[in-house]
């Protein structure tokens, strides 16, 4: 078969195969030309999911008819030089325009702020339809209609409308994010209006129009710097979680991408802190030299590629965990909300009345029951002690003992409640803690702590193990060997193809070897990093101290609650357990008095 040259219009075509995947994709790439055009305010609407109306409008510096009649031809960009070395702009190929008008019917008009009138033109299959002047604001308009009208077989892989919109939504939301100094309207007959006032350079009211405001009460400052790569952002405290990583946000010299790399980064750093089937909050810019990370390995630039890998992983999980240590050990504050809806079961938002109507049981005025149960008799006391009155004085305290402060960020303890529930009280409120999961996460740090202090002991194999793996995983494993060897695990080269391990670390007893090894060629082929055998040590470290803590259903001295309370303040992590749940829930006075009608 012959060869010949495509045709220009099957060109674009093929190319918008690649840039404009769904509706979503043209609202991302309009979206960053406005915004390289030095725009503060963008206006977004829809209509059928983008599919049958897309128009972006925005106040940036605009495009004269010269510019128009380029702009919709392959490959014109003022946006890059002659090398993709140094790229510091959102858009740069200067396919997306090109791209959407040949499968879709599109116009753009445009006015340079210092010009008297604007221009129009536009592009419907691919071909030029019209050039004409045009009355219009400084900025520039684009509007796209029927989207794949030109290659109908697209439209039958696009979601439903309601689908595409979302993630129309979830494009602005990013963007948002990533330049809180612009305002974002997003509107449209599919939708309900959606607008994000700039907030200048206070990202994190940006953040908290997004993510919502309980973010800025639950998220931590991180700022880090490593070889000249630098870290910021906010990242949740751990109980502050949701059901999937669609809260995670990362971005790249400016620019929302979705990297496998720092999305396993963020996960690495919340790692014991995070039950299984929960995600993190977190919002992360990293800053570089733009020669040292490519952006230009996607078509929909939403993937970058780092020359060094391992260098940002370890910048994000050690800022991350550096953070969790200074500031994480706090609760979420959607603990003491959720605390307060279960005081009020069967109410309903804007009803004083119960479900199901009145009666004596569910009435807020019935008379307490001192019982918790049928034929159960109310809590016992602590052991050879009374109860706390309503005196001032720590009844329950032996006399020479000092009376505890409540001026301490947990407060001094005042009872344990159903031998599990440590009730402590504040200078502004109360605190009730879960004495098992409090001591558990204090007896992992303790044992982590000295897991890293030294070499950890290793067991001889009587006989050496012999692994066959490929010769490249026989030259990472054995980079990585003296660090492995720290962490009890001994290998060395067995020939060509194999590793031999006369060592594994005691801590995990009788050890799979063959699936030890190929788990961290794995790894290290991944992430050029070691940290699995680390991990799992920390796994059964974790274990270990869940088994050797503080039972629920034990009673506690008063001294031994508020030793316990003064642990959690000085220890990185307190706020939960191993297992990601919380350890303690704080409850304000306000809140308390709002609970009682009193504010």
């Amino acid at each position: 078969m012959a060869i010949r040259q495509l045709s220009e219009i099957l060109i674009n075509q093929i190319a918008a195969g690649e840039v404009i995947e769904r509706p979503a994709s043209a609202a991302k790439e309009l979206i960053e030309n406005a915004l390289d055009a030095g725009a503060t305010r963008i206006e977004i609407a829809t209509a059928g999911g983008g599919k049958a109306l897309l128009r972006v409008s925005d106040n940036g510096s605009g495009m004269d008819a010269a510019d128009l009649e380029l702009a919709v031809r392959r490959h014109c960009t003022s946006k890059i030089s002659e090398t993709l070395e140094d790229i510091r702009t959102l858009g740069f190929r200067g396919e997306a325009l090109p791209s959407i008008g040949s499968v879709a019917r599109l116009s753009i008009a445009s006015r340079k702020r210092d010009s008297t009138g604007g221009h129009e033109i536009a592009v419907i299959g691919g071909k030029i339809a019209h050039m004409r002047p045009a009355a219009a604001n400084p900025g520039t308009i684009v509007e796209v209609r029927d989207l794949f009208f030109a290659t109908p077989a697209r439209l039958k892989f696009l979601k439903t409308e309601k689908a595409e919109a979302g993630a129309i939504t979830e494009i602005v939301k990013r963007m948002a994010i990533a330049f809180p100094a612009v305002r974002f309207v997003l509107s449209g007959s599919d939708r309900t209006t959606l607008e994000f006032p700039a907030t200048a350079d206070d990202h994190l009211a940006r953040m908290a129009q997004v993510l919502g405001k309980e973010f800025r009460d639950n998220a931590i400052a991180l700022d880090a710097v490593r070889e000249e790569i630098s870290l910021t952002g906010f990242a949740g405290v751990p109980t502050f979680n949701r059901g999937n990583s669609a809260h995670q946000y990362a971005f790249v010299n400016g620019r929302p991408v979705q990297d496998k790399l720092i999305l396993s980064a963020i996960r690495g750093a919340y790692a014991e802190t995070i039950p299984s089937g929960r995600y993190p909050v977190a919002v992360l810019s990293i800053t570089l030299d733009p020669a040292l990370v490519d952006v230009n390995v996607h078509p929909a630039k939403s993937d970058v590629r780092f020359r060094d890998p391992g260098l940002v992983r370890g910048l994000i999980v050690g800022a991350i965990r550096e953070a969790l240590a200074r500031d994480g050990s706090r609760a979420a504050t959607t603990g003491a909300s959720d605390m307060l809806r279960s005081f009020r079961p069967g109410f309903q938002p804007n009803s004083q009345r119960p479900q199901g109507g009145w009666s004596a049981e569910t009435s807020p005025s019935r008379p307490f029951q001192p019982t918790t149960g049928f034929g159960e008799r109310p809590q016992a006391s602590f052991d050879g002690l009374s109860m706390p009155t309503a005196r001032a004085e720590p009844q329950f305290s032996p006399p020479s003992a000092p009376e505890p402060n409540a001026r301490y960020p947990l407060g001094a303890a005042r009872a344990q409640i159903h031998a599990n529930y440590i009730v402590a009280q504040t200078e502004d409120g109360l605190v009730i803690v879960d004495q098992h999961a409090a001591h558990e996460r204090l007896v992992f740090e303790a044992m982590r702590k000295a897991l890293h202090s030294k070499r950890l002991a290793s067991q001889v194999l009587l006989i050496p193990e012999i692994i066959d793996i490929p010769e490249e995983d026989c030259d990472r494993l054995m980079q990585h060997a003296a660090e492995l060897s720290e962490l009890g695990l001994a290998i060395e080269r067995f020939g060509p193809g194999a590793i031999a391990v006369r060592e594994t670390p005691a801590m995990l007893g009788e050890v799979d070897a063959h699936g030890l090894i190929r788990q961290l060629a794995d790894e290290i082929a991944e992430w050029d990093t070691a940290s699995g055998l680390s991990a799992k040590l920390e796994y059964v470290a974790a274990t270990m101290a869940c088994h050797g803590s503080v039972r629920s259903g034990r009673r506690l001295r008063p001294e031994e609650m508020n030793a316990l309370l003064r642990e959690m303040e000085v220890t990185p992590g307190s706020g939960q357990c191993n297992h990601g749940r919380p350890t303690y829930i704080e409850l304000k006075l306000s809140d308390i008095e709002r609970l009682f009608g009193r504010s």
